[in-house]
């Protein structure tokens, strides 16, 4: 019974992967790229088995196109977006619209009084200020995005902000679809920032629990600020504490303007719908918004590193590693065998570093790597995280990473080991394209990051085409102690010597 199952498992598998293969080899030709006058780029895919759409919409901001004195800002914009429009989220937007302008004129002015510490202007200024937010909340109807998304059958209403995009995600009936382009298209173009005070309080208690109370948060904040010294890859996505506090509805207003254009927009839906039918719904909503100037560019590059920098956060919590080497974002060749080199080193439990670290010398508790942290659309870092196994410390994990990269340098990996990452990656892709809100995830992200979303598709081809020399030289360039930054959490030490 248990090898009929096992039979009966396999030949599920392989008829699933070879639907999927069939399906990626398609994608070519059925996902339909649309651009209205507006520059807004449409990405559209038919897939019929359920009646439902996976929504995407992705804006080309992050925490990296942010300015010094203003971090945290592309996230603070994503937290307010959720607060509705001049017609969502309001009674009465006419009277609100005085309030809401009294209530940042007073706001800044308190926010200057409490940095200049005058205490009688405070309480002044702290009285009007909570006599305006008292008669703004009769106006207010709180979260009238998602109560209109959860009465019509949306699931998954959600948002996310990262070091390079934002991110605008729910799932629908298909029949819904008009009223999603209605809700969204006037998000873009009316959005109101209401509640701007209450929320960046709210903002600023999720930095204290996320990542002040948190050692795994507080050792990545340190790493990235000691990774890069120029580029704003090295800020946190959540803002520095007293940049958060100095936030302004106009520096959220001025963000909104340079970034949320429909040139600085790709929107992807995957699912149940007639394209000609979405295109037209597109047009007629989101058609009438106009383009703004094309968004900055970064002109800041991080200089080469020239040697290993260390850095320790004392945390009365487990002690954990990271070790990062900086590296060539996409679409770089070498980007290409990192991506080969991080399955290798940590896909799964037969891979180098879990086999060697957890498994053989049992030294660590958890071993994981990433290529492309924190972004991808600037050059950015190969990283290596570990946990040690009590009573192991991180300097002996150290060393163990360290033996493994100096075969990656010295050894050519095995054909036989070579083929069986290209198949877990060919088979990790596959799954991705299980789902519609998957696949919209990456038609957006690499349509917004590598130029076009037909990097899916290279991405798997320029895959097998990896050899072992070329992982052997890619190790060797950059996997080197003066390309590194190692970061360390550590409990600190009582007086006597001992944790505490």
């Amino acid at each position: 019974m248990a090898l009929s199952r096992i039979r009966f498992t396999a030949v599920f598998l392989l008829g699933f992967l070879w639907t999927q293969a069939a399906m990626a080899q398609d994608l070519q030709d059925r996902v339909i790229e649309h651009r209205l006058k507006n520059d807004l780029t449409l990405l559209l895919l038919e897939r019929h088995e359920l009646p439902t759409v996976a929504t995407n919409i992705r804006i080309k901001a992050g925490g990296v196109d942010e300015l010094p004195g203003s971090t945290g800002l592309a996230h603070m914009v994503e937290h307010m977006l959720f607060k509705g429009t001049k017609t969502i989220g309001t009674r009465d937007y006419q009277k609100e619209q005085a309030l809401l302008e009294k209530i940042q004129t007073v706001g800044n002015a308190l926010d200057q009084a409490e940095r200049k510490g005058k205490a009688e202007e405070i309480s002044l200024l702290k009285t009007e200020f909570q006599k305006a937010q008292e008669e703004h909340r009769k106006l207010v109807i709180k979260d009238e995005f998602a109560r209109i998304y959860s009465e019509n059958g949306g699931v998954g209403y959600n948002a996310s902000t990262s070091k390079d995009v934002t991110t605008y995600v729910v799932n629908l009936p298909a029949n819904r679809l008009e009223l999603w382009a209605r809700l969204e298209a006037d998000r873009m173009a009316n959005p109101v920032l209401r509640e701007f005070y209450s929320e960046r309080d709210v903002v600023l208690e999720e930095r204290r629990r996320g990542v002040e109370s948190v050692g795994a948060s507080r050792l990545y904040q340190e790493f990235l600020a000691t990774s890069f010294l120029a580029h704003p890859y090295r800020l946190p996505v959540i803002g520095w504490e007293s940049d958060v506090r100095s936030l302004t509805p106009q520096k959220l207003s001025k963000f909104l303007e340079t970034y949320y254009v429909p040139n600085n927009t790709v929107i992807s839906i995957v699912g149940d719908i007639d394209p000609k039918e979405v295109i037209a719904l597109v047009e007629r909503y989101f058609g009438p918004i106009p383009a703004g100037p094309p968004p900055p560019s970064l002109i800041v590059e991080e200089p080469p590193q020239k040697g290993e920098r260390r850095v320790q956060v004392l945390f009365d919590a487990e002690s954990s590693l990271y070790i990062g080497y900086h590296k060539p974002n996409i679409p770089s060749r070498e980007d290409y065998v990192f991506d080969v080199i991080d399955a290798l080193l940590s896909d799964g439990r037969t891979s180098r570093l879990y086999r060697s670290l957890v498994d053989e010398k049992k030294i660590a508790y958890s071993v994981s790597t990433s290529s492309g942290t924190p972004g991808a659309r600037y050059p950015n870092l190969f990283v290596l995280r570990a946990a040690p196994r009590s009573p192991h410390t991180t300097q002996e994990l150290e060393k163990g990473i360290y033996a493994e990269i100096d075969k990656l340098q010295s050894e050519l990996v095995t054909p036989r080991e070579l083929q069986k990452i290209r198949n877990r990656l060919e088979a990790s892709f596959l799954m991705g394209l299980n789902s519609n809100s998957g696949l919209a995830n990456q038609l957006t992200y690499f349509q917004t990051i590598a130029g076009d979303w037909r990097y899916i598709l290279n991405h798997r081809r320029i895959l097998g085409t990896v050899t072992p020399e070329e992982i052997r030289e890619v190790a060797r360039k950059y996997l080197t102690p003066e390309n590194r930054t190692v970061a360390e959490l550590l409990r600190p030490k009582t007086d006597n010597g001992t944790k505490p």
